[in-house]
């Protein structure tokens, strides 16, 4: 256990201290070693952190007049534009678990004949390729090998995030289109996201399936249906499956621990708060490691329609421009609140400057 927590300085001080205390000695001497060092990584400024790590990090954009995807480095370098469609606009995206692939929305048309369909590619960009029409709010399951997705309430379009009824899973190797065995129970839903054993999938619901707001939890191949009795929206299990972070308000981010195993699942006591008095904060989501979150921040408003494909609602909202906005990431293994208007560089970076409507950031580890 030493040999795995405490780096090799640390070591041979515990080594020869060993030699001279008895076992009582040895824990103290190898609790104090593991304590400093991790105190010392901790004081890393969070952006140098990110920059030495093999993370990147997916987000839509509106540039030229267009909504695109872009990828850039964890630490926000490196902005890449990775679908250059001036016809179509992209939205949501979402990559696999093994940073291959890369799934999102479409939205072709203007106004309620707008058609939003679900497309997957290559995560370099290649092989794009459509699954889906009328199709919603994808996430992958951990193994990589399905995508859910939740169909659209009607045929006519609605920006809302909740218009939408049902849910499915798209089978990659078969392209076979599977509904949730309990799909027809399943409306106004939002913001999927698959638990790393592949058994439940938590997100929202507003004004329906008999609540008028709550964070659900949903078995994945099952009828089960759990209220986590938290506030707020948007919610993302960690991909150690042990936490899960949402929006608990407008202004405030939440992570707790998670206890998926449990004959009744519940979350625990709220150990992180992030804090923005004066800007929204949305989006959250993990880094691989579970280590960091990421989320999109800017000033209030409900959008902007001058700007071609873009509609008129809450700034938040896929397909509603948000002038200002931009992807975000603090670390995630500490606890008590983070103000971001009154954190220092050590615990807060701004990954991307620009402001045009930087949202729905979405980590992968960079092995393609």
């Amino acid at each position: 256990m030493l040999n795995l927590i405490v780096p090799s300085f640390a070591r041979t001080v515990a080594h020869r201290c060993i030699s001279i205390c008895n076992c009582a000695g040895i824990r103290l001497v190898v609790t104090i070693l593991a304590a400093t060092a991790l105190t010392s990584h901790a004081q890393i400024p969070l952006a140098e952190q990110l920059k030495n790590s093999s993370f990147k990090i997916a987000h839509e954009c509106y540039v030229d007049n267009n909504w695109e995807i872009f990828v850039m480095n964890a630490d926000g370098s490196g902005a890449v534009n990775l679908t250059h469609t001036p016809k179509v606009n992209e939205h949501y995206p979402q990559v696999s678990p093994d940073g291959s692939k890369l799934c999102f929305s479409v939205d072709e048309g203007e106004g309620r004949e707008a058609i939003r369909s679900l497309y997957v590619m290559d995560i370099d960009g290649r092989h794009r390729k459509k699954l889906a029409d009328h199709a919603r709010e994808p996430f992958w399951r951990a193994d990589g090998k399905v995508i859910g997705f939740l169909g659209q309430e009607f045929p006519k379009f609605n920006v809302m995030d909740f218009y939408t009824s049902g849910m499915n899973f798209y089978e990659l190797s078969t392209g076979n289109i599977e509904a949730h065995v309990n799909s027809t129970n399943l409306h106004h839903l939002y913001n999927p996201s698959w638990s790393a054993d592949g058994k439940w999938i938590v997100a929202t619901v507003h004004a329906g399936m008999g609540v008028d707001h709550a964070i659900l939890l949903i078995e994945a191949h099952g009828s089960r249906i759990i209220n986590l009795k938290i506030p707020g929206c948007r919610p993302c299990l960690s991909p150690d499956g042990k936490q899960i972070a949402w929006g608990a308000g407008d202004h405030e981010l939440a992570a707790a621990p998670i206890n998926l195993d449990a004959e009744t699942p519940a979350v625990g006591d709220w150990r992180l708060h992030i804090k923005d008095e004066t800007n929204k904060i949305y989006h959250v989501d993990w880094s691989p490691d579970s280590r960091f979150l990421s989320f999109s921040r800017g000033p209030e408003g409900e959008g902007d329609l001058s700007k071609p494909g873009t509609f008129q609602s809450a700034c938040e909202i896929v397909g509603v421009y948000a002038g200002g906005w931009n992807i975000c990431a603090v670390s995630a293994q500490g606890q008590g609140v983070i103000d971001l208007n009154a954190v220092t560089h050590p615990d807060f970076c701004e990954l991307s400057t620009n402001g045009w409507s930087n949202k729905e950031p979405a980590w992968f580890r960079a092995n393609h």
